[in-house]
């Protein structure tokens, strides 16, 4: 999620009270095995993480030096890894792997013609570790390029548990309910939900979730491929069905005005800082690290999830992101830088950063004991059981002019949308226009 790792930024830096110390046992299946073949060969790796992320990620990098001799490097890209890895390639000083945050750009480096197809060993082992959607999403052309590495759980809810004790609610079985037990929650007091609308990128995922759930897993996959158009009727009733939330100033803190002047951190304070104000924040796995880190809750304890709910009688949403390894032609050591990704498809490598705090993998095979808290252990496994159900967020499908710009395409429509939900149909038509624009320039 190129985009969002400044709004972020603050997050992964919290997630320093999530580390601790990791370990990894030795895993056969591995092309490198476990002897030295790699001594003395230099692998440079390039990524957006900095900060805690990096320092972790570093974890799995050291653990596949000490079991092949390789030396390892780690550059941080920042956001635009696109830009970087480019000067980098035309500088004659390519990393041998990346890892891309975000479907398009693993897309783009691919008809750029940089990556290399994953070796037939990669293949295997992400056919025997990972559902079958996760290698589709770093497959292009039907060339697999892309190992996904790191994933994000985009379909959690999460809640004050002392807010829904004084309330008499309980977590909701289905969306209705779910604003059911916000309208009582604001009865009692509270506002239901705290809306991060200041960025854009949130509002981008309320509604690909209720739209997942809403119309289903094929007609998410043909709007996130602008197969159909943004005027589409399930579009305008997801969009409806948003805005009988949005418009509803008993269930969002501030009502849409307050909502736009929240950024995302400020959300997640608005439930669980010192003057808590509303009941819930609806936003991704890595809203735990604010929790813990900022705002001194115990997750667990303090702060609870729950699902985001079924959609008019369709099925529980799960909306994920994630990085995905790729290797580059150009690089120095990309046959070593090979080895490497054969080495992230494992467990082994997996649990390295799953005992560290602050990870979610994808790869079926991590034993749920790898994660140290019982709450990552229930996104985890929410994640994986979601199978082939799970979808990539959609506006990290989308060209970055529509889905990823602030100010801009989808975010700043969402936030028009935010302000007055009246008219979902006149959305929808402004949504496909610029839909439009930006594929036809993509």
């Amino acid at each position: 999620m190129t985009r969002r790792r400044t709004a972020l930024a603050g997050a992964a830096a919290l997630l320093l009270s999530l580390t601790a110390t990791a370990c990894g046992g030795e895993d056969p299946t591995t092309a490198a095995g476990g002897g030295q073949e790699l001594k003395g060969r230099k692998v440079t790796v390039a990524g957006v993480w900095t900060g805690v992320e990096q320092k972790n990620f570093k974890k799995v990098m050291d653990a596949f030096a000490e079991k092949t001799g390789a030396e390892m490097t780690f550059v941080s890209t920042g956001d635009n890894v696109s830009t970087v890895v480019g000067s980098k390639i035309q500088g004659g000083n390519a990393p041998d792997v990346v890892m891309v945050p975000q479907v398009g750009v693993l897309q783009q480096f691919a008809e750029k013609g940089w990556l290399q197809p994953l070796s037939k060993e990669a293949d295997k082992l992400a056919r025997e570790h990972f559902a079958p959607v996760w290698k589709e999403y770093g497959t292009v052309d039907g060339v697999f390029y892309g190992l996904y590495f790191k994933a994000s759980h985009k379909s959690t809810v999460w809640y004050s548990p002392e807010a829904f004790e004084q309330a008499g609610v309980t977590p909701p079985e289905d969306y209705e309910g779910m604003l059911e037990a916000g309208r009582v929650l604001s009865d009692s007091g509270t506002a239901a939900f705290s809306v991060a609308g200041e960025a854009g990128w949130p509002l981008t995922d309320w509604f690909e979730n209720i739209y997942l759930s809403q119309a289903g897993p094929e007609m998410y996959d043909k709007l996130a491929a602008h197969e159909i158009p943004w005027t589409d009727p399930s579009v305008v009733k997801a969009l409806t069905t948003l805005g009988e939330l949005f418009g509803d100033e008993e269930l969002v803190e501030g009502g849409g005005a307050g909502a736009l002047r929240t950024d995302f951190p400020e959300s997640v304070e608005k439930v669980f800082g010192s003057e808590p104000k509303a009941g819930m924040v609806y936003e991704g796995d890595f809203v735990a690290g604010l929790i813990s880190g900022q705002f001194g809750k115990k997750v667990g304890e303090d702060a609870e999830f729950f699902p985001f709910p079924a959609v008019d009688g369709g099925k529980p949403p799960v909306v994920g992101g994630g990085d995905a390894a790729v290797v580059l032609k150009d690089g120095e050591n990309a046959d070593a830088g090979m080895e490497f990704v054969e080495y992230l498809a494992t467990p082994e490598a997996a649990e390295v950063w799953a005992a560290a705090g602050g990870f979610l993998s994808p790869n079926e095979s991590l034993s749920l004991d790898a994660y140290q808290d019982e709450t990552t252990r229930k996104t985890a496994r929410s994640l994986v059981e979601a199978g082939d159900g799970m979808r990539f967020d959609m506006s990290d499908q989308a060209p970055a002019a529509f889905g990823g710009t602030q100010g801009a395409g989808e975010w700043k429509i969402l936030q028009d949308f935010l302000r007055d939900p009246s008219d979902p149909e006149a959305t929808a038509k402004a949504l496909e226009a610029a839909a439009a624009k930006a594929w036809k320039k993509s």
